[in-house]
């Protein structure tokens, strides 16, 4: 069985910061990319980062120099750092998880995803 639980969201005002974490069960990370995808109203669930199995990240145009994306191993947890928050970053932000050695940027790659988190940045 494999869990991802997503945590972290909420309420912030633009140009402040949150910390949100997908932690995952039945599967290691050492074997496994995760991604952090974003889904707005209206608009197609979309990578704003990712990382591989051996620790290499992808972000998207829209939010690099601002989030980073972490691990903890000994967790079994992914974390995105989200700074400087903008209105636009507002959306439910899905963690998904899969087998590979590379990071994939697609949702279709993904086999297990959490049920999202909201994060809504105010202006």
């Amino acid at each position: 069985q494999v869990l991802v639980v997503e945590s972290g969201g909420g309420l912030v005002q633009a140009g402040g910061s949150l910390r949100l974490s997908c932690a995952v069960s039945g599967r290691t990370l050492n074997t496994n990319a995760v991604g952090w995808f974003r889904q707005a109203p209206g608009a197609e669930r979309g990578c704003v980062a990712a990382i591989s199995r051996s620790g290499g990240t992808f972000y998207s145009d829209a939010v690099k120099g601002r989030f980073t994306i972490s691990r903890d191993e000994a967790k079994n947890t992914v974390y995105l750092q989200m700074d400087d928050l903008k209105s636009e970053d507002t959306a439910v932000y899905y963690c998904g998880v899969v087998r590979g050695p590379g990071y994939y940027i697609r949702p279709q790659s993904y086999d297990y995803w959490g049920k999202g988190a909201q994060v809504t940045v105010s202006s």
